[in-house]
């Protein structure tokens, strides 16, 4: 007589024990590995933010340093970087026609590098006279300019509401420029030696590369998913790159040879820096929600104020902390808006093309643009 204890043959493959118990004791992942899981495309979008402050910093100083490095200079350098990179992938990934993007969208792509030019000038130019977190906040209303003539020139909806924004962000830019005329002459700021006429310019300056940003994002939009997004970063790169050297030829402009290790190392920085914070935020879009991807870009002039308090030994005045809050509070709203309203038209089964956000240009499709 078997042993009651016995297993039968055939039953004893059903249960398997120790899997059981293994399966069991398996010990939770810890908090903080679920908590990168699940937000590994805001952190990559909020580093590549630091990035490109830090390479605002290094524009900022080589601005100052004596003999000071021109704005055509530094685009030219840094796009150069740019350019090279994007050839690199391009080619050893297989992207077709690397050079001048697909027929059809070639002028559209001319368009955007142009605007990129401009945009980028802006930007660099005004930090010669302008605070880094000035500067940066600039830029934000690139969003506010693109739904406008978004709704002009793609017949894309805009809304009273969104107009509204655009306006109430002007009274952030007057209080960022704080023109002699208003408030009476110089006021107190962070950015020793220059005049209110200086610090105006400079802010006017920067609405041009607002401008010309508006430009480079309305052509992507209109690019669609026609062309690859590094199609954009080469015609964003090459043409700053003729730009630019055409600009020093015609103005005589001296290419200033770093003789310093200091000087190298902030040039390279611009480029570096610049190149792997758009590869950081494009893997970081890739993997984001529009409204959270909006939300870590607005990150930078946290960044910014961060980085000019520690390295440049200067706060923002009152008057543009001011400024500052009115045009990211438009800026988030207006960007917020497209995204509630694509939402929608997706509930309700509409659909249309959305272009791939895969590169720094392209984060303005959904949300805050970059034309750092």
């Amino acid at each position: 007589m078997a042993p009651q204890n016995s297993i039968h043959p055939g039953h004893g493959d059903e249960l398997d024990i120790p899997s059981a118990l293994e399966g069991a004791k398996e010990k939770p992942t810890p908090y903080w590995k679920r908590l990168v899981a699940n937000n590994v495309g805001l952190l990559l979008v909020a580093a590549s933010e630091l990035f490109f402050a830090f390479m605002h910093l290094a524009v900022k100083i080589l601005n100052s340093i004596d003999p000071p490095v021109s704005t055509f200079e530094l685009i030219l350098v840094r796009m150069v970087i740019t350019y090279v990179g994007s050839i690199i992938y391009m080619t050893a990934t297989g992207v077709p026609e690397p050079f001048l993007g697909p027929k059809g969208v070639r002028l559209l792509l001319f368009s955007r590098g142009i605007g990129g030019f401009f945009g980028l000038y802006g930007i660099y130019f005004s930090l010669q006279y302008l605070s880094l977190s000035d500067a940066t906040v600039l830029t934000f209303l690139s969003p506010i300019c693109t739904a406008i003539a978004g709704a002009f020139f793609l017949k894309e909806s805009l809304s009273a509401r969104q107009l509204l924004a655009g306006l109430v962000s002007l009274g952030g830019v007057v209080l960022i420029a704080r023109p002699p005329f208003l408030f009476g002459g110089a006021s107190p700021d962070g950015e020793r030696g220059v005049t209110p006429t200086q610090r105006l310019m400079a802010v006017g300056v920067a609405l041009i590369g607002v401008l010309g940003a508006t430009l480079a994002f309305t052509s992507l939009r209109a690019i669609g998913k026609r062309a690859h997004p590094m199609h954009s970063m080469i015609s964003f790169s090459g043409q700053a790159i003729v730009f630019s050297g055409i600009a020093m030829l015609v103005t005589n402009t001296k290419f200033i040879v770093p003789t310093r290790l200091t000087w190298l190392a902030l040039l390279l920085m611009i480029g570096i820096f610049g190149f792997i914070a758009q590869i950081l935020l494009t893997m970081g879009l890739q993997r984001e929600t529009a409204g959270r991807g909006t939300m870590a870009v607005y990150i930078q002039i946290v960044f910014a104020t961060i980085l000019q308090r520690i390295f440049l030994h200067s706060t923002p005045p009152p008057l543009s902390i001011l400024g500052t809050v009115i045009i990211i509070a438009a800026a988030l709203y207006t960007a917020l808006s497209k995204v509630k309203e694509k939402g929608q038209s997706l509930a309700s089964g509409t659909s249309r093309a959305v272009p791939n956000q895969a590169d720094e240009e392209q984060a303005l499709l959904s949300g805050p643009p970059h034309e750092d």
